[in-house]
Parts: structure tokens; C-alpha cells; sequence
């Protein structure tokens, strides 16, 4: 995680991912206790007024910890850029900052407008993430 002038740019590589779409979330509690991974707790929601889910969620939405899904190839490597705007990104950073976040990887996609999770399914990933430390300047 990398913070920029307008929000953080997230890295994902994984490996070993069933083939297809996979909803990403970010969750607010950074631990990954296996097999349910339900110790990383919920999104990362706005602080001042928690939204509903859903980056299409025109009602509300989106929360803090959402993000577009990520692809899994056939061989079970994904890889992806994701850009956390601004506005998602206080929240974003002062929970990274003080428990550190989970990154969670589900077992279907994400509609980005269903309640509570975009119909995501179970969570079969997690990695714990904390802010890098800032680039050098030149």
C-alpha cells in the first residue's frame, strides 16, 4: 500500500486462487485467523457516517473497504493494481496505521450492489496490510 497526492495504490498478487472473478474487500481488523478469516472483521467504513456496500451502490455506498474484483487465471495467479480514492483513503490509512488492515479475497465475485457484501461468498484469502513507509525522494 503506497499513498499518492489523491489516495493509496494497493498491489495484489496472489497465487493459488480458484480461476474466475474474486471480490476484494478491505476489513478493518488486521489478523487472518484460518479457515474463515472472520478475525479481520468487517469493511473499513467511513468514520463520521458509515455507507452501505457496493462501488455501484448509488444509495449511499460505496464503503471504505471496497474494491473491484480481482481475476484469477487458470494457472491460480492473479495480479492487480487497485487505486483507493481519497475520499475511501482517511479511513483507509488511520486503521492501517493503528490495527493494520485485511486484505479478503472471496470465492465469487462482487456485484457492488447487493447487501452486505455484493454476494462475495465466503472469504478464502487473507493477508494482513500495514503502509509502506514513504519513497525517497530524488
Amino acid at each position: 500500500m503506497q499513498a499518492g497526492p489523491h489516495g493509496l495504490l494497493l498491489t495484489l498478487e496472489g497465487e493459488n486462487w480458484p480461476q474466475g472473478w474474486h471480490g476484494v474487500h478491505l476489513h478493518a481488523v488486521g489478523t487472518c485467523e484460518a479457515p474463515s478469516f472472520s478475525s479481520a472483521g468487517s469493511h473499513v467504513n467511513h468514520a463520521d457516517t458509515p455507507h452501505p456496500h457496493g462501488l455501484l451502490n448509488w444509495d449511499g455506498g460505496p464503503d471504505s473497504g471496497d474494491l473491484p474484483n480481482a481475476y484469477a487465471h487458470a494457472d491460480g495467479i492473479a495480479r492487480a493494481e487497485v487505486y483507493v480514492a481519497r475520499t475511501a483513503a482517511p479511513d483507509v490509512e488511520a486503521t492501517a496505521r493503528s490495527t493494520g488492515l485485511a486484505l479478503i479475497v472471496h470465492a465469487s465475485p462482487d456485484d457492488h450492489q447487493s447487501q452486505p457484501i455484493g454476494g462475495a461468498g465466503a472469504r478464502i484469502a487473507c493477508a494482513v496490510l500495514y503502509p509502506a513507509p514513504p519513497l525517497a525522494e530524488d
